[in-house]
This record gives structure tokens, sequence and C-alpha cells, in this order.
């Protein structure tokens, strides 16, 4: 029979919180598109490990644990979402930007790339919706 040590605390809040974390990020996978989602669905919801998912899709063990890593940090600090919450002040363009930059976490030149414009006017967009919306958050932390 195992017994438990003694010195091993009764406080479960830790359970909680990584409970809170999981549920939060089962809800955010919604917002991915394509590979993302699909080896975010197959970590989380059906409980594949990376060597699982390695066999399935056939690319690197470590490839799909640093991306899941990668992906899951993303959707945690919750960048994407401010733009969201604060979508009154951007621009269509600018929230497709945003998108791509803090939930795909494609760099300046791939946008650039993909939105056919400039590295230029991604890189100015990026500074305004910084500037805009996430000081915005700092200053709704820092009055309550």
């Amino acid at each position: 029979m195992k017994r438990t040590h003694a010195n091993i605390s009764k406080d479960h809040s830790w359970i909680e919180f990584y409970r809170d974390r999981l549920d939060l990020l089962r809800r955010r996978i919604s917002l991915l598109t394509g590979k993302d989602r699909v080896l975010m669905t197959m970590y989380v919801e059906n409980g594949n490990s990376f060597r699982q998912i390695s066999k399935l899709t056939g690319i690197n063990e470590s490839n799909i644990a640093r991306r899941i890593y990668k992906t899951t940090k993303r959707l945690l600090d919750g960048y994407f979402i401010l733009c969201l919450r604060n979508r009154d002040r951007l621009t269509s363009a600018e929230l497709k930007i945003a998108k791509n930059y803090f939930l795909d976490g494609l760099s300046m030149t791939r946008i650039s790339e993909k939105r056919c414009i400039s590295y230029y006017s991604v890189r100015k967009a990026v500074k305004k919706i910084k500037a805009s919306v996430l000081q915005e958050n700092k200053k709704a932390e820092h009055t309550q």
C-alpha cells in the first residue's frame, strides 16, 4: 500500500490554477486555423502525446513539442484577445496583422509577404497596436 508523505501540503490551489488555464486554452483553440488548430486539438482535446502526433504527421517529435509549446504560450498570453476587445481602435487590416503577429506567431517579414504590403507598413501597424491596445490594458490594470 502506498503512503503519502507527511510534508505534502493539503493546499491544492495549484490544481485549480492549471485546470482554469486548460479550460481557457480549450476555449481559445477555436481562434486558430490550419495545422496549429489540428495539432492543438490532437494534444489538448484528444490527449495525444508528442510521439503519437509525430507518427501521425510525419514531423519530428521535438518540432511538434516546440510548436505546441509556442502556440500554447501565444494563446494564453492573450495579446490577440486584447486586440479583439479593443477592435474599435483598429482597422480591419490592423486586426489581421495583429492576428498574424500575436496569434499565428508570424514575423513581420512573413506578414508583409502574406498581406502583400511593405515591411514598413507592417512594422508601423504592429507599433500602433502595441502602443494603443497593450498600453491601454496596462492603464486599466493599474486603476483596478
